[in-house]
């Protein structure tokens, strides 16, 4: 292996780290970092938003007479401060990490360690963008010339505000390392189509179906079903010539292993075991999900033992 394809194999796994979250359900979520461009697209969109409402409250005041042009530009900055703040942290906290900004990009802020988004760490994310961003740079744009000192200050300090975010994986500012948060590109939802509603793979002798009795369903739970469903979807992409026997082999362990817990009397030829293991799981599943309407969740195998220990 040479060393280009080294780097890209630490680049990719680098990546690869930066978009996965595990919730508190242990299943890994795996969500692309937003970058620094498409922030900064949702960023002006906001930036935009409550600049017109503050110069909409500022045109009524000048019409109305309330205030003189001498105080137009401090209360606007005012106005931008006093909207910005409840604006940011009020949408985040409604639309659970999303501004208008962030929906249009379709981005949203999610929680570093994959739980929920709470109040606290919405609020000092937002706060921290103040001290970040926009008041050093509302500085700049405010100092007169002869505070040319402050102002190179402000702009350094904005710039360094800039690239904090382009030094780590997770594209973290400073309030997101605080509060523990990071932006995400929301995923696109691909639904897959429904395996208890599609029929078995034609085979080549004649198939009469396959039956189940209530007490032949009571040894699985939701794992096995799962489970199940797994290496059905992986029969239906296929297998290579290089597999397919191994995976003859372990689909007819499989089959037989059922057959033998569920006390299925009848032999299964080789040419049913795929269709077998559908029937089974088309029976299993309508099974499970009856029972879960009285209240008996199952969730693996070992349902009876636990509820004998409780």
């Amino acid at each position: 292996m040479n060393k280009t394809s080294t780097r890209k194999q630490r680049r990719q796994s680098r990546h690869d780290a930066a978009a996965q979250i595990m919730p508190p359900e242990g299943v890994p979520l795996r969500l692309d970092i937003a970058g620094v461009g498409v922030r900064m697209a949702a960023q002006i969109t906001d930036v935009l938003i409550t600049l017109g409402f503050a110069g909409s409250i500022l045109i009524i005041l000048s019409v109305s007479g309330a205030i003189g042009t001498s105080t137009i530009l401090a209360l606007g900055s005012l106005l931008f401060f006093a909207i910005r703040i409840p604006y940011y942290i009020l949408s985040e906290l409604a639309w659970n990490g999303q501004t208008i900004g962030k929906r249009l990009v379709k981005i949203k802020v999610v929680s570093h360690t994959g739980g929920s988004l709470t109040t606290h760490a919405l609020v000092l994310r937002n706060i921290m963008k103040e001290a970040e961003v926009f008041l050093p740079g509302t500085l700049v744009l405010t100092l007169q010339q002869d505070n040319s000192i402050a102002s190179w200050i402000s702009f350094i300090w904005v710039m360094m505000a800039f690239a904090i975010p382009l030094t780590n994986p997770h594209r973290m500012r400073l309030g997101d390392m605080l509060a523990g948060t990071h932006v995400v590109h929301l995923p696109h939802p691909i639904l897959l189509s429904d395996l208890a509603r599609e029929n078995p793979a034609p085979v080549a002798t004649d198939q009469t179906g396959f039956a189940f009795l209530s007490h032949q369903l009571d040894h699985y739970g939701r794992f096995e079903l799962q489970t199940l469903e797994s290496f059905l979807r992986a029969q239906e992409k296929g297998t290579t010539r290089q597999n397919h026997q191994s995976n003859t082999q372990t689909l007819a362990a499989i089959v037989e292993r059922i057959r033998k817990k569920i006390g299925y009397a009848e032999a299964i030829s080789k040419v049913d075991h795929l269709p077998f293991l559908q029937a089974f799981y088309n029976a299993q599943r309508a099974y499970l999900e009856q029972r879960q309407l009285f209240g008996d969740r199952r969730s693996d195998k070992h349902f009876a033992a636990n509820d004998e220990a409780k």
